[in-house]
């Protein structure tokens, strides 16, 4: 799983990234200074199951502190773009291009309108951030609608000589996208073209289907960045209204980013999604006046004013776990919770919600599956068929035949 981190120039999008993963990237305040896509490692925060049985987790990939388990995922970071990226402006076409492998995007918005349309720094409040939530969505419904068209003609043509291809061929045209036959079929019934001959379609119908599949294969959450900025909440309740079928996060990946690295410096307790910190015995002795003057305006101006800390973990976690819907499944046995080196519950696997425990079984490894013979709920105690469907945060052993 790949979420890309996207946006115009200039508004937090590479301070969010490295927020997250903590990734050494350029970060400036001018259009384009991520020119070559940055990819990370960021975590989503779930209660760790290892405090049900009393014990202490050993992740072997990812971290658990104080029984709040870290999951990584795959982030990229892409070029900043601006209107008329599609046609190639700015570094449209590569921003495009790189974003072919993201599962879900992440757009980052600077919500205190400080930022214009051409990722310049304005005047805050002086430039609506409303524009920026439109102008990524039509982006990329254009970039999906020049790819349906390229040789439509040939595509047409194609089609015509047998009506029943129409799924098909239009699917593997955009079958680097994600798009299958069931879900062009799912386009065109709600583009209203499953009884229309396609070479009826008009070039209005085609961007209906492309925009259609461009939610369906690149589903949103906007991060409304830059939030601590005086003003800038009243633009956040705005643009909820304006845009009520969006999912909006609030965040300061600036405040972030500063508490991840005193943290990382031993300077300061603090767990990434938490809403308070503490300075300490090192830090009162390190920090200076100007640092914890820094440090503690973003206690009192970011974590205690708003209920969503710094925002950054909650954007990550809300990707994850509401626009793709996934759940955390551990997999772990009634007699033994370590692995052949001691490691206890050492993974954690995200699977989509209605996966069973045969899906499971595959998601380990296709031998676990393939001899699938039962699995047991290790909370529980209880057996379990091959099409029990999971939920969040289970422990799963998978019994097989050999």
């Amino acid at each position: 799983m790949i979420i890309g981190v996207v946006g115009k120039a200039n508004v937090g999008k590479s301070t969010f990234f490295k927020a997250t993963t903590l990734a050494n990237v350029e970060i400036a305040n001018y259009p384009f200074v991520t020119i070559k896509p940055n990819h990370g490692i960021g975590f989503i925060r779930i209660e760790c199951v290892d405090k049900l049985f009393n014990v202490q987790c050993n992740p072997r990939v990812g971290y658990c502190i104080e029984h709040n388990r870290f999951v990584p995922t795959e982030l990229i970071d892409v070029a900043g773009l601006v209107p008329g990226a599609h046609e190639g402006k700015g570094m449209g076409n590569q921003f495009l291009n790189d974003l072919n492998q993201a599962d879900a995007l992440i757009h980052v918005i600077d919500i205190s309108g400080s930022t214009n349309a051409n990722g310049e720094p304005v005047k805050p409040l002086s430039y609506d951030p409303a524009n920026d939530v439109r102008f990524l969505e039509i982006e990329l419904d254009h970039w999906y609608h020049g790819i349906l068209k390229k040789g439509w003609e040939r595509l047409a043509r194609q089609i015509q000589q047998e009506q029943s291809l129409v799924q098909k061929v239009l699917a593997k045209q955009l079958g680097g996208m994600g798009v299958d036959e069931d879900l062009m079929k799912l386009a065109l019934k709600e583009a209203g073209l499953t009884d229309k001959v396609v070479i009826h379609w008009s070039d209005d119908d085609l961007f209906r289907i492309s925009a259609f599949l461009r939610k369906k294969t690149k589903p949103m959450i906007i991060a409304a960045n830059k939030i601590d900025v005086p003003g800038a909440y009243d633009n956040y309740e705005r643009l909820k209204k304006d845009f009520p079928d969006r999912l909006f996060v609030p965040c300061s990946a600036e405040s972030e980013l500063a508490l991840k690295e005193a943290a990382k410096h031993g300077l300061i307790k603090y767990i990434p999604g938490d809403k308070d910190f503490d300075i300490n015995s090192e830090g009162e002795s390190k920090l200076s006046d100007k640092q914890k003057a820094a440090l503690n305006f973003i206690k009192s101006n970011v974590l205690k004013k708003y209920a969503f800390g710094t925002g950054v973990q909650q954007v990550i976690n809300t990707a994850v776990f509401e626009l793709l819907g996934l759940i955390t499944i551990f997999p772990g046995g009634v007699s033994k919770l370590a692995d052949k080196d001691g490691n206890v519950l050492p993974d954690c696997f995200l699977l989509k919600k209605g996966s069973t425990t045969l899906d499971f079984a595959y998601k380990i490894h296709t031998d676990l599956g393939n001899n699938f013979v039962k699995a047991i709920d290790v909370k529980t105690k209880r057996a379990l068929g091959k099409e029990h469907v999971l939920q969040n945060n289970d422990v799963i052993e998978i019994i097989t035949s050999k």
